[in-house]
């Protein structure tokens, strides 16, 4: 499978969110979509960068920007994660792997999979604009705002 690079069209998916909702990519058209995919619910690291997601929930929100977080934790797993850390936005179960797996975001030892800590920005007609596979979880957020108001 290609690595995605940007200037692509974003492939599309359908997943579950933390209340059973199905999501497509598609339905966020005109919108700009930071879809970061992280390895586990209630870990150090994840934690800190959906709470710093969460904390500049309103200059995403300002940006015509909505966030969606993807792992291949349970739906159980994303709703507990979402009530502990009071997050505002969308997390995704992808427990199969399949959607991080067509992002080049699935790492895969035996029956141990989970998904890597990457980030795509999608800017509103669904082109890849920016692609992150080196994040730091605490200044995460201040990046993907400033890549935003740059494009």
């Amino acid at each position: 499978m290609e690595a995605l690079t940007t200037g692509q069209i974003s492939p599309d998916f359908s997943l579950q969110d933390a209340n059973g909702v199905n999501h497509q990519l598609a339905q966020y058209r005109g919108k700009w979509v930071v879809l970061y995919f992280y390895p586990k619910d209630n870990t150090p690291g994840c934690t800190i960068e959906a709470c710093q997601f969460r904390d500049h929930d309103q200059t995403l929100k300002a940006l015509n920007a909505v966030v969606l977080g993807v792992s291949t934790d349970s739906i159980t797993s994303h709703e507990k994660f979402i009530q502990r850390q009071s997050l505002s936005f969308t997390l995704l179960s992808d427990s199969d792997g399949k959607v991080s797996q067509s992002y080049g975001a699935l790492f895969k030892l035996g029956p141990i999979k989970f998904s890597k800590r990457h980030t795509f920005i999608i800017n509103p007609e669904g082109v890849i604009t920016r692609i992150y596979r080196q994040v730091k979880p605490a200044k995460h957020s201040e990046e993907v705002i400033e890549a935003i108001k740059n494009c």
